[in-house]
């Protein structure tokens, strides 16, 4: 197991930590689950650099890489809805976007010769924004109503993202974007 994929474990077991602090009762639990919540985004962009840098990409990697991703979100998308910090709509429209992402990445990888649809601009962009609108909610940054505004284009630009993995899913001749 090379670094990358130990630093991707590493987020899935940073999942339930997470839940816990969130869950927890204590003063600042939103802090400290934020504070987790950071350390995992921060590990998801370090293991793709390190894995790039010094070419330790791995089909196990392509693999496990959107699944801790996956799971973290929907970790955070049902603690702050059950919080009421997010409204349930970003819920159900966010939840329905990973679920369809993650049914298309089982067909491609158990029915297309193994194939992994690489991240690209449009869902790293839908990230970012994603941990931007979270990071906005956990220190309470509700001037002008940022969280509002961050969390409808959040939810735009996982629209986006998903129209574009959609579009590359159901290209019949675009091999060269598969891995």
């Amino acid at each position: 197991m090379n670094i990358p994929n130990i630093l991707t474990v590493l987020r899935v077991i940073l999942v339930p930590m997470y839940l816990y602090f969130f869950f927890n009762s204590e003063n600042n639990s939103l802090l400290y689950s934020g504070i987790i919540f950071i350390i995992a985004g921060l590990t998801d962009a370090l293991d793709g650099r390190i894995a790039r840098k010094y070419n330790l990409t791995s089909k196990v990697g392509a693999a496990l890489d959107p699944l801790a991703d996956k799971l973290m979100t929907f970790a955070v998308l049902i603690s702050f809805t059950i919080g009421k910090l997010i409204p349930s709509w970003v819920l159900l429209i966010l939840g329905a976007k990973e679920i369809l992402m993650i049914t298309g990445g089982l067909i491609l990888y158990l029915f297309k010769g193994n194939k992994v649809l690489p991240s690209n601009k449009f869902g790293k962009g839908a990230t970012i924004s994603f941990y931007v609108a979270i990071l906005a909610i956990v220190l309470d940054i509700s001037f002008f109503s940022l969280q509002e505004v961050l969390i409808i284009i959040t939810v735009s630009l996982n629209v986006i993202a998903f129209m574009n993995y959609l579009r590359i899913f159901l290209s019949k001749d675009k091999e060269e974007d598969f891995l």
